[in-house]
């Protein structure tokens, strides 16, 4: 098994909730799946979780080591969590493809002004 990206991301909570509140709707069915939003809508703080998704897929962006070039698209990227509570990614579309037989290793770490994610790309 080989490394192929690592990526990091810091968010900062305070101003998402500015962005979410701003650009509304518009903002949050662009870059987050239903399923996110659902999950992040049943939480008491639900900044703290829009954050970390974000910074996810920031991270992943980064680790891919494209960007936002070609065909990186925000719904691409989800993140899950495990029964225990650990975030996880699952793919779709084109960047399923893209990333076919590697493994995508995702931490998160938030406190209440503050999200970090990291991502680590690696073959399978």
């Amino acid at each position: 098994m080989g490394i192929k990206g690592i990526g990091v991301d810091v968010v900062d909570v305070t101003r998402m909730k500015h962005m979410l509140r701003d650009q509304g709707e518009a903002f949050t069915a662009k870059v987050f799946t239903e399923a996110e939003i659902a999950y992040c809508r049943s939480k008491k703080n639900p900044y703290e979780h829009f954050a970390a998704r974000f910074a996810a897929k920031e991270a992943v962006s980064k680790a891919l080591q494209t960007g936002w070039r070609g065909e990186f698209r925000w719904k691409d990227v989800e993140v899950m969590n495990e029964p225990s509570g650990a975030p996880k990614i699952a793919l779709y579309g084109s960047l399923a493809k893209t990333l076919e037989g590697k493994i995508v290793h995702l931490s998160l770490s938030h406190t209440e002004h503050t999200v970090v994610a990291f991502a680590l790309i690696e073959d399978s």
